[in-house]
C-alpha cells in the first residue's frame, strides 16, 4: 500500500513540474492581405501530435513550453513557423499560397486545377476585371486575353460591344461567343453588374467547348459570381464618381474662316451673283456645332456588398446602383442591379445552392445629333438674335445648310425612353451520393422585359404632318435551362479520375407588341388618347434544345493527363432529317517538370497540350426548316397568306474541326508563357440564298460551303521585381489570325454591300472601286480599270467604267494588349493597354464632309495631316481638285475611303492606396483603399475619324467615340 502512494506522489510531482514548464499562449490568425480573421486553421506542435484549432473568429489558445515552434496551417496559404518566447499573446498573419499549379481554373460544368487542364482556356480574376468603369462585363475584356478581339462600335452609356473569339467562321450563323453564367446557358451577352463577378474563363479550342456542342464554335465565355467564404463575415461599400469628355481623336471641322476660304477655291465652278449669302459678312458668324452638343459627362457607380459564410451557410448579397450621363448631351442611362447567392447545407449529404439576379435600366434620351454636330455650317446658329431657337422650316431664317434643318427645334419636346428588365434565378442542389460521386442540379428561369416609348410633339417638324404622334414598343423574353448531372472522380495512388455524365434542356421563347398614334394633345403619355392609330405590330418566336453529355478526365501521376468529350446536340430550328447532330473533343497534356528526368529546377512548369475536335453552329434563323408565309398584306380588308420563305429539310449544322497545339512554361517562378497554335476548318456553312422575286419567295437556307480560321496566340506575364514590400509585374497577349474561305456553293462569289465573299479571300474582303489617286495635270480623280482578258491595269476619271475589285478586309492582322502593375507596400500603380493593326475601315462620313465640293453646303473635315489638295497642275495630291457640286463623282463609294484602323489605346490607368491594416483595424475597419483611375485617356492612330474602334463591320458612319474619362473611387470594408 506505501508502495502505491509512494508512486501516486512521485508521479502527481512529476506533473506538477511539467505544467510549471508550460504556459498558454493565445492569439488570432488573419488574412495576410486582408486582415480578416482565419477559422479552421491548425496550430500544431512541431515534430508532436499536440495542437489546436482557431474558432470562427480566428482565435486560438494552446499550452506549451517555451522554445518550442508552433507550425501554423491551413488550405491556400503558406506554412508558417513561431518560436515561442516570453509573450503569452502571438498573433500570426498568414500569406496566400502563389503556387500557380494549384491555381483553380473554370472550365465547362466544373473546375481543373490549372496544371491538370489540357484545354486553351484563359481566366481573369475580379480585380482585373474591374479596372475600367463600366456597367457591361465584355467592354472589361478588351486587350486583357490573346485570341479576343473586343470591338466596341460606340461609346453611347449602356452600350454592348462585340466579343470574337478566333476569328469569324459563319456568314449568317452565330459569330458572338457563347456566355455561361453559374452553370446555366444564356440567350446572348448577360446583363450582369460587373462587381458580382468571381472569376471569367474564356474557353477558346474544341477541348474547351465541346461540351456546348452546337453553341461552342465561337467560344465560350463562363462567367462564375462570388460567393461568400467560410469563416468571413464582412460588409464592403465601394463608390466612385468620374467624368466624361467627349473625344474627337484626329478629327477635325473647318471653322469660319476655313469654310470662306474652301468656298473661294470653287473657282469659277461657284458663282457668287447667284448665291449673294455668300459674303464676307459671314466671318462675323462661327458657330461651334461640336461645343453646343457635347458636354462633361458624368458617371457613378456605387455598390453595397455583403459576405457571410460558415461550415453550414455561405450568403452573399450585393446591391449596386450605375448612373451615366453621356458626353453628348441628352442622354443619360442608370442601371439599379440587385443578386443574392446563398449556399446551405441540410445535411452531410445534402447542399441547396439558390441564386437571384435582377437588374433594371433605364434610358432618358434627347440626345443631340451627332450627325448635325459634323454636317452643320458654322455659319448657322440655332438661336436668333433674342436667344429663341430658329425654325429653319420657316421662311425668312436665311439657314444656309443642306438639310435646312435645326435639330434643336423639335429636340424641345421630342424624347423617347425605355426601361428594361433582366430576372436570373438558380434554383440548384447538390447531392452527395458517395465520397466519389454525386449529382448536381442546375435549374434556370430567366426573364426579360424590355418597353420603350417614342413621343413627337404636334409642334415639331416631324410631327407637324400628322399632328404629333406616339408610339410604345414592348417585348419580353423568358428562358428556362435545365442540366441533370452525376459526376464521379476518385483519386488511388498515382492515378486521377473524373467523369461526369448529364442531360440538358433549354428553351425560349420571344413576344413582342409595337402601337402607334397620331394627332395627339401635347404632353400626352397615353397612347389611347391619340386621335386615331398608326401602325400595329407584333410577333413572336420559339426555340427548344436537348442534349446529352458525357465528359472524362484521366491523370497518371500528376505527368500524363487525357480528357475526352462528346454530347449530342438536338434542336427545333433544324428539319427532322438533321435534327441531331453530335460534337467530341479529345485532349492530351503532358506535365514535362515532374518527369523523374526532367531535373531543371529554374523552370515551374513545363507543359504541352494538344486537342482536337468538332464543334457545331446553328443558323440566325429560328424556322429554316419551314415554308413560310406573311399574313401582314391584306385583301379586302382580310389577312391574306404571301410567301416568304422557301424551307429546307436538309438544312444541316455547321460543323467546325478545331485542331490546337500548346505550350505552357514558366521559369525561376516569377516568367509565365502560354502559347497556343490553332487550326479552326469550317465546312457545310449556312447562308440565306436569295432567289428571284418572281419565284414570290425571297430565299432559302443552305449549307454553301467553308472558311478556315488559322492562327496563334501567346500571353507572356512576368515579376520583374517582387519582394517583401515592392512588386513590378509586366503582361503581354497577342493574336494572330488568318482567315480564308475555302469553299462557296459552285465557287461563285458572293456580294454583300461593299464587300465579297470569295474563295482564297479573307470573309470580310472590301469590294469596290480602287483609288488610283489624283491626275496632276487637271486634279481629277483616278481609279483603276482592270481588262478582264489580259488583267492590263489603267485609270480613268469615270467612276462608272472602273472596276470593282477587292481591296484589303476589316480584319485585323494582330490584336492584342499588355499592361504593368507598381506595387509598393499600400501604394499601387497599373496601367493596360489595347491594340490592334491591319484592318481598313470604310470612312462612309467623309462621302459626306470630305466630298471635293459635291456637298458644299456641309461642314468639312480639315484635310488631316499628309493630305493636300490639287491647286495647279503638276500638283502631287491626295485630293482632287475642289469644284462646286462635285468632282467627277469622287465622292462615291470608292477605295478612297479606306484607311488603316491600327491603333494602340491606354484603356485604363490607376493610382490606388491601401491603408495598412492594423490602422484600417484599429478604426473598426478591416479594408480602406482609395483611387484615381483614368479611362481611354490616350490613343495613338492615323485614322481621321473620331475613334478607330468603329464596330464588327469595319464600317465608319458618325459613331459615338468612346468617351475619355477621370474617375475617383473608395473602397471600404468592415
Amino acid at each position: 500500500m506505501k508502495k502505491h502512494l509512494f508512486v501516486s506522489f512521485i508521479t502527481v510531482l512529476c506533473c506538477m513540474v511539467s505544467f510549471a514548464q508550460e504556459k498558454t499562449v493565445s492569439g488570432t490568425v488573419t488574412d495576410a492581405e486582408t486582415g480578416m480573421p482565419i477559422p479552421g486553421a491548425n496550430v500544431m506542435v512541431q515534430n508532436t501530435t499536440k495542437g489546436a484549432v482557431t474558432d470562427f473568429d480566428g482565435n486560438y489558445s494552446i499550452s506549451v513550453e517555451e522554445g518550442v515552434k508552433l507550425l501554423f496551417t491551413y488550405i491556400g496559404y503558406k506554412e508558417k513557423e513561431v518560436v515561442i518566447g516570453a509573450a503569452n499573446t502571438v498573433n500570426v498573419s498568414m500569406e496566400i499560397s502563389a503556387s500557380e499549379l494549384d491555381e483553380v481554373v473554370v472550365v465547362a460544368y466544373g473546375t481543373q486545377k490549372k496544371e491538370e487542364v489540357t484545354a486553351s482556356v484563359s481566366t481573369i480574376d475580379s480585380e482585373e476585371l474591374t479596372d475600367v468603369t463600366s456597367t457591361d462585363v465584355s467592354t472589361m475584356l478588351q486587350g486583357k486575353v490573346s485570341g479576343v478581339q473586343v470591338i466596341q462600335g460606340s461609346g453611347q452609356p449602356g452600350s454592348v460591344p462585340d466579343v470574337r473569339i478566333r476569328g469569324i467562321s459563319s456568314i449568317d450563323g452565330r459569330v458572338s461567343p457563347l456566355w455561361v453564367v453559374d452553370g446555366v446557358i444564356m440567350h446572348g451577352t448577360p446583363n450582369l453588374n460587373p462587381n458580382e463577378i468571381e472569376t471569367l474563363s474564356v474557353l477558346k479550342d474544341a477541348s474547351a467547348t465541346s461540351l456546348y456542342g452546337s453553341r461552342g464554335a465561337n467560344g465560350v465565355v463562363v462567367v462564375t459570381t462570388k460567393q461568400a467564404k467560410v469563416g468571413r463575415s464582412e460588409l464592403t461599400v465601394s463608390t466612385k464618381t468620374g467624368f466624361s469628355n467627349f473625344n474627337q481623336g484626329n478629327f477635325e471641322l473647318m471653322n469660319s474662316q476655313q469654310m470662306y476660304d474652301n468656298y473661294q477655291q470653287f473657282g469659277d465652278t461657284f458663282n457668287q451673283a447667284d448665291n449673294p449669302w455668300y459674303n464676307p459678312s459671314l466671318l462675323e458668324k462661327d458657330y461651334d456645332w461640336i461645343d453646343n452638343g457635347t458636354q462633361t459627362g458624368i458617371v457613378q457607380d456605387h455598390n453595397l456588398i455583403f459576405t457571410a459564410g460558415t461550415e453550414k451557410t455561405k450568403t452573399y448579397i450585393s446591391l449596386g446602383y450605375y448612373d451615366e450621363t453621356g458626353s453628348i448631351k441628352g442622354y443619360e442611362f442608370d442601371k439599379l442591379s440587385f443578386r443574392i447567392n446563398h449556399d446551405y447545407k441540410v445535411g452531410e449529404r445534402l447542399t441547396l445552392k439558390p441564386k437571384v439576379g435582377l437588374n433594371y435600366n433605364t434610358v432618358e434620351n434627347q440626345q443631340h445629333s451627332l450627325y448635325a454636330m459634323l454636317t452643320y455650317m458654322p455659319w448657322d446658329s440655332p438661336y436668333d438674335e433674342e436667344g429663341n431657337i430658329i425654325n429653319p422650316q420657316e421662311n425668312g431664317t436665311g439657314w444656309i445648310g443642306r438639310d435646312n434643318s435645326n435639330y434643336l427645334y423639335d429636340l424641345q419636346w421630342n424624347y423617347s425612353e425605355n426601361q428594361e428588365f433582366n430576372l436570373y434565378t438558380n434554383f440548384d442542389f447538390e447531392y452527395k451520393i458517395t465520397d466519389h460521386l454525386k449529382f448536381i442540379s442546375t435549374n434556370s428561369y430567366t426573364m426579360f422585359r424590355y418597353d420603350s416609348k417614342s413621343y413627337q410633339d404636334p409642334k415639331s417638324n416631324a410631327g407637324l404632318a400628322v399632328n404629333g404622334s406616339l408610339s410604345q414598343y414592348t417585348s419580353r423574353r423568358i428562358t428556362r435551362f435545365t442540366n441533370q448531372m452525376l459526376k464521379y472522380s476518385n483519386l488511388w495512388g498515382d492515378h486521377s479520375f473524373t467523369a461526369l455524365a448529364a442531360y440538358e434542356y433549354n428553351d425560349y421563347v420571344f413576344d413582342s407588341f409595337s402601337a402607334a398614334g397620331q394627332g395627339i394633345v401635347a404632353g400626352t403619355e397615353i397612347l389611347d388618347n391619340a386621335a386615331s392609330p398608326q401602325t400595329v405590330g407584333g410577333g413572336k418566336n420559339e426555340y427548344a434544345l436537348q442534349s446529352m453529355l458525357l465528359n472524362t478526365n484521366y491523370g497518371y501521376d500528376n505527368r500524363y493527363l487525357v480528357q475526352l468529350s462528346i454530347r449530342r446536340d438536338g434542336a427545333s430550328n433544324f428539319g427532322e432529317n438533321n435534327q441531331y447532330g453530335i460534337f467530341y473533343s479529345a485532349s492530351a497534356g503532358w506535365n514535362v517538370h515532374n518527369e523523374d528526368f526532367f531535373n531543371v529546377e529554374a523552370i515551374n512548369e513545363l507543359k504541352l497540350r494538344a486537342s482536337y475536335g468538332a464543334v457545331g453552329n446553328r443558323p440566325s434563323s429560328l424556322y429554316p426548316q419551314y415554308d413560310l408565309f406573311s399574313l401582314s398584306n391584306t385583301y379586302n380588308g382580310v389577312p391574306v397568306t404571301t410567301p416568304s420563305q422557301l424551307g429546307n429539310e436538309d438544312v444541316a449544322w455547321e460543323k467546325s474541326f478545331q485542331t490546337n497545339f500548346g505550350l505552357d512554361f514558366r521559369i525561376f517562378d516569377r516568367i509565365g508563357l502560354t502559347f497556343d497554335y490553332y487550326i479552326k476548318d469550317t465546312s457545310d456553312l449556312l447562308y440565306f440564298v436569295k432567289i428571284p422575286d418572281v419565284t414570290g419567295y425571297s430565299g432559302y437556307w443552305e449549307n454553301i460551303g467553308g472558311v478556315k480560321n488559322t492562327g496563334f496566340e501567346a500571353f507572356i506575364d512576368a515579376d520583374v521585381i517582387r519582394n517583401e514590400d515592392f512588386l513590378w509585374a509586366l503582361n503581354f497577349n497577342i493574336g494572330i489570325n488568318n482567315n480564308e474561305v475555302t469553299e462557296l456553293f459552285e465557287g461563285e462569289p458572293i456580294i454583300n454591300g461593299n464587300k465579297r465573299l470569295n474563295e482564297g479571300q479573307d470573309i470580310n474582303t472590301w469590294y469596290m472601286r480602287k483609288w488610283a489617286g489624283v491626275d496632276s495635270a487637271n486634279g481629277d480623280p483616278l481609279w483603276e480599270v482592270v481588262d478582264e482578258t489580259t488583267g492590263e491595269v489603267t485609270t480613268t476619271n469615270n467612276w462608272n467604267d472602273a472596276t470593282q475589285q477587292e481591296v484589303g478586309a476589316s480584319t485585323p492582322d494582330y490584336y492584342g494588349g499588355f499592361g504593368t502593375v507598381f506595387n509598393y507596400k499600400g501604394l499601387s500603380l497599373s496601367a493596360n493597354f489595347a491594340f490592334s493593326k491591319g484592318n481598313l475601315i470604310y470612312n462612309s462620313s467623309r462621302e459626306l464632309y470630305d466630298a471635293d465640293g459635291a456637298y458644299p453646303t456641309y461642314n468639312q473635315q480639315i484635310l488631316a495631316d499628309g493630305w493636300s489638295r490639287w491647286e495647279q497642275p503638276g500638283d502631287v495630291a491626295t485630293h482632287p481638285k475642289l469644284i462646286n457640286g462635285g468632282n467627277n463623282l469622287s465622292n462615291k463609294v470608292s477605295s478612297r475611303y479606306l484607311e488603316d484602323g491600327s491603333y494602340l489605346r491606354m484603356r485604363n490607368v490607376r493610382l490606388g492606396y491601401t491603408l495598412p491594416s492594423d490602422w484600417v483595424q484599429n478604426i473598426g475597419m478591416s479594408n480602406f483603399n482609395i483611387y484615381l483611375s483614368g479611362d481611354n485617356l490616350w490613343t495613338t492612330s492615323d485614322f481621321s475619324g473620331m475613334d478607330p474602334e468603329v464596330g464588327v463591320n469595319g464600317n465608319y458612319s458618325s459613331l459615338y467615340p468612346v468617351s475619355q474619362r477621370l474617375t475617383l473611387g473608395l473602397s471600404i470594408s468592415f
